[in-house]
């Protein structure tokens, strides 16, 4: 990034560190990045590794022109009131508080900020997170351009109407545990059928992220690459009707519904 803004991130956990790595690829300099966090021996970790520096609350979001909020969603309300007598005015908010919306958060700060509530993954952790950013009013092209590459350098982003924020959780936010739990009932079946559960894991976790490289690589669709595989009457097939005759596209549908419902209650 050309332009340097200066960054605070509030809340240095292992996301708020997965943030500083985006940035410090994304272009800023360590320099750049202040973080927030009360923790001392967190502190003296992240600004010994990335030589990034550390402020108090106050000077942060009073000084820089960037500030992330990688809080937890039962906090952000606290911190919002806590920052907005001092908080520069002029700063860009990222807020990566779950289940947050922009409303939320201009009307408890108050201070009429641009504000961008962002949904990623926890891939995120290393650059490989999907994520769906979308902007409140005020939030500059120079803003939207920041935002863009600073989660592209942590894997893919795509910018979103607000109202579809929950489809986005259902679909990249929570995505990675449906992909966990397939896992799991692959190792177990596995097991089942007399491997060793060390074997197990390391059959399956290569075919899948195999699977995942081809698909990406290929430019083949899903449909495509399943049908490549599947020989009439083998034994792909017979595992492919097995699902179908359980329904799973029904049950993938009814689960991402649950998650997409659950989000919009914690709205």
């Amino acid at each position: 990034m050309a332009n340097q803004k200066k960054v605070a991130i509030i809340g240095a956990g292992v996301m708020g560190e997965a943030l500083i790595a985006a940035l410090v690829l994304a272009g800023v300099a360590p320099a750049m990045i202040a973080i927030v966090e009360k923790r001392r021996e967190r502190v003296a970790e992240l600004t010994a590794r990335y030589g990034v520096t550390s402020q108090p609350l106050d000077e942060a979001v009073s000084t820089n022109d960037v500030i992330l909020l990688v809080v937890k969603p039962q906090d952000l309300q606290a911190l919002l009131q806590e920052i907005a007598p001092t908080i520069n005015k002029s700063a860009l908010l990222l807020s990566f508080a779950a289940g947050k919306r922009i409303d939320f958060i201009a009307g408890h700060l108050g201070t009429g900020n641009p504000i961008v509530r962002i949904m990623p993954n926890t891939p995120t952790l290393i650059g490989l997170g999907a994520a769906g950013y979308s902007c409140g009013a005020g939030v500059s092209a120079d803003q939207r351009n920041f935002v863009s590459s600073l989660l592209s350098a942590a894997g893919k982003a795509i910018e979103i109407d607000e109202s579809l924020q929950s489809a986005v959780t259902a679909t990249s936010g929570s995505g990675p545990a449906y992909f966990f739990a397939f896992v799991e009932a692959m190792i177990d079946g596995a097991v089942a059928l007399g491997l060793n559960r060390e074997d197990a894991t390391t059959l399956t976790i290569q075919t899948i992220t195999g699977s995942a490289a081809l698909l990406e690589r290929s430019g083949d669709s899903p449909t495509t690459l399943r049908e490549k595989v599947t020989s009439p009457n083998g034994t792909t097939a017979a595992a492919l009707a097995s699902f179908s005759e359980s329904h799973l596209a029904e049950i993938v549908s009814r689960a991402m519904k649950a998650a997409h419902d659950r989000a919009d209650e914690l709205a």
